[in-house]
């Protein structure tokens, strides 16, 4: 029985993505369906602020525990429905929340087989593992700053290093705040456009809500490649 125990976490968690994937949420995860919905969305903002809030981090912690793909549509409507700041700070919590259950779900379920098999094969996740053995807290933190690899596979590599549950949750906390207040920026720049009664166009591009946090975006995406660029000349590999 207690050995059976340790795979409930895991086979939660697969039920959820079957559950996710089965019901078609993800036809909703692009901005299409978020402007269709809007008005709808915006009342239940206004009206039930703390309920919206705590729906969205909700919303986020299972997206991200399951790796739904559309995290970028949903950081850009944290910024859109609730502005930069609120929306970065719930989108934070929520995608912090969901790399945690994925790393006490594959820590408990299947940690040192999954271990042994990448330390056998080698490739990226072995690589990974032995980086958060090397420094758990400050490697999780470069990978979430500077996102050089998947995020999902930074949520594995740690538990099968055996990371430090709070600094692996510090690590990720602090890590993508960066990107995260830069997308939630840009949403917000997209929402206030759309209150004012303008269609997003190329020109969208220009505007100074946008266009500040998308040149953030591009100094962000030009310090990971000065950073590959380093660690390829010193020798050493992700």
């Amino acid at each position: 029985m207690a050995r059976f125990r340790r795979f409930v976490p895991l086979l939660i968690l697969l039920l959820a993505v079957v559950a996710v994937f089965a019901s078609g949420a993800t036809r909703y995860l692009n901005l299409e369906a978020l402007q269709a919905n809007e008005a709808a969305l915006r009342a239940f903002v206004d009206q039930q602020l703390p309920l919206a809030l705590l729906t969205f981090v909700v919303v986020y912690a299972l997206a991200t525990a399951v790796s739904l793909p559309g995290a970028t549509i949903l950081t850009l409507a944290g910024g859109y429905l609730f502005g930069t700041w609120i929306g970065g700070a719930a989108t934070v919590a929520g995608a912090t929340i969901g790399a945690v259950l994925v790393f006490y779900a594959v820590k408990t379920s299947f940690g040192q087989v999954l271990r042994d098999k990448a330390e056998a094969s080698g490739g990226r996740l072995k690589s990974v593992i032995d980086g958060v053995q090397a420094g758990a807290f400050g490697y999780i933190l470069t990978l979430r700053l500077i996102p050089l690899a998947p995020f999902w596979l930074v949520n594995v590599a740690a538990a099968l290093a055996h990371a430090p549950l709070r600094a692996y949750a510090a690590a990720t906390f602090i890590g993508i705040m960066p990107a995260t207040f830069i997308y939630s920026g840009i949403g917000a720049g997209i929402g206030e456009l759309l209150a004012r009664g303008e269609t997003p166009d190329l020109g969208v591009i220009f505007s100074p809500t946008v266009l500040g946090p998308l040149v953030a975006l591009g100094l962000l995406t030009l310090a990971t490649t000065i950073y590959q660029r380093i660690r390829a000349r010193s020798g050493k590999t992700l």
